[in-house]
């Protein structure tokens, strides 16, 4: 090993120094109701470009999603290729001639937040450099570029503390000065929802999202959307303005879910209070996906400011409903048909912490329409595969 150089020795004296900060509730002013926006590698995966996000910029303007909440534009894995001599890291210059600078610069033209992606490890999930021993230099990199959001994967982490590892970034992003949103893609594996509030502003709570209904690729790391849902319940105590749970990104538009099921996924997210990270390719969208991507209804849902997330509150089967509590003390319900024929599913009044004489009035959220007043339950014949959103105002 190499003896460290003068200004190595001031760098590892400075980083003892801010490790033997105490971690504080984090409190950069970022996250108060959950983040919105785009990510690439859903769609795209290591196929990133200037380009693409240049022109998925322009798409999130000219489709209204823009209008709609959706702000950051996430690059995900594989713009990097190496560190240069300094230990910086290096963009990849085939794809990202500009510089990423000068793309953060373009999608901030747009009115729009920029957002990059790093590994807590040495490499990245594909292989590529990651942060482990730069994480002050990365930061800073970053925010001289313009970066408002970094997710902080977890691949080639062996034998890393996932709190220590992501404390270290959390700290780094902090001493920059510039507010950078901390989204911590652990993967559920060490329980983040106990911890992760005091570091980062959104936290991963389970495996990867696969582009499927009810399947796992992988025993634990790749599951469909009902799967999802089974590892979200029981998180729900440690969410809330600042810092959300996060079942992972969304497949609405990716083509493998049915309509009525690209409907529930998006209905369920909204109940969890779950960041609403589009993995689609916008420029191409349909009007379908638009609807469903851009629905004010639902979208207040999610980022009702009171920011609780929700809960399975009956299940029976594959009959399930979910609820969350809204500003007010209304209720948002999600009747959930996990099964293959149609289900006529029920929510009591109790199951939402009201009494059964109650009276309270419902709206249907996907059309968009009163129902008037009900008494004690109300119940809905529920498509295959689908889910009814309503809320309840007593």
């Amino acid at each position: 090993m190499k003896p460290l150089s003068h200004k190595h020795f001031w760098l590892a004296s400075s980083l003892l120094i801010l490790l033997a900060i105490p971690v504080a509730a984090l409190d950069n002013g970022l996250a108060k109701t959950p983040p919105m926006g785009w990510n690439s590698w859903n769609k795209f995966g290591c196929n990133v470009s200037e380009k693409l996000i240049r022109e998925t910029a322009d798409a999130m303007v000219s489709t209204g999603m823009k209008d709609a909440g959706y702000k950051y534009v996430v690059i995900d894995d594989c713009w990097q290729v190496k560190r240069d001599a300094d230990g910086t890291i290096v963009a990849d210059p085939g794809r990202f001639p500009s510089g990423i600078k000068a793309l953060g610069d373009y999608v901030h033209s747009k009115g729009l937040l920029f957002g990059i992606y790093s590994d807590a490890g040495s490499l990245t999930c594909e292989g590529r450099p990651g942060s482990r021993g730069y994480e002050f230099q990365d930061a800073r990199t970053y925010a001289s570029w313009g970066v408002d959001y970094l997710k902080y994967d977890w691949c080639h982490a062996e034998r890393q503390d996932t709190l220590e590892s992501y404390g270290l970034m959390s700290k780094a992003l902090l001493a920059t000065g510039r507010p950078i949103l901390f989204s911590l893609c652990e993967w559920g594996s060490t329980k983040p929802w106990l911890w992760a509030k005091d570091v980062g502003n959104v936290s991963r709570s389970t495996g990867d999202i696969t582009n499927c209904w009810d399947c796992k690729v992988s025993p634990d790391d790749n599951v469909g959307v009902v799967h999802i849902l089974d590892l979200m319940n029981g998180t729900e105590a440690y969410a809330g303005p600042g810092h959300f749970n996060d079942p992972d990104m969304l497949e609405v538009g990716n083509g493998k879910l049915t309509p009525d099921e690209s409907r529930a996924h998006f209905a369920l997210w909204a109940i969890l209070a779950a960041p609403l990270i589009a993995g689609n390719d916008l420029r191409s969208m349909d009007a379908e996906t638009k609807a469903v991507l851009t629905d004010k209804e639902v979208l207040a849902i999610d980022q009702d400011p009171l920011g609780k997330q929700g809960r399975r509150v009956a299940k029976d089967v594959d009959q399930e409903v979910w609820a969350r509590e809204l500003q007010g003390g209304n209720r948002a319900v999600a009747l959930l048909n996990r099964a293959a024929t149609p289900q006529s599913i029920t929510v009591k009044w109790e199951d939402l912490g009201y009494p059964a004489h109650l009276s309270a009035q419902l709206r249907d959220l996907w059309q968009h329409k009163d129902l008037g007043a009900k008494s004690g339950s109300f119940t809905a014949t529920v498509a295959p595969h689908a889910a009814v959103l309503v809320t309840v105002q007593p």
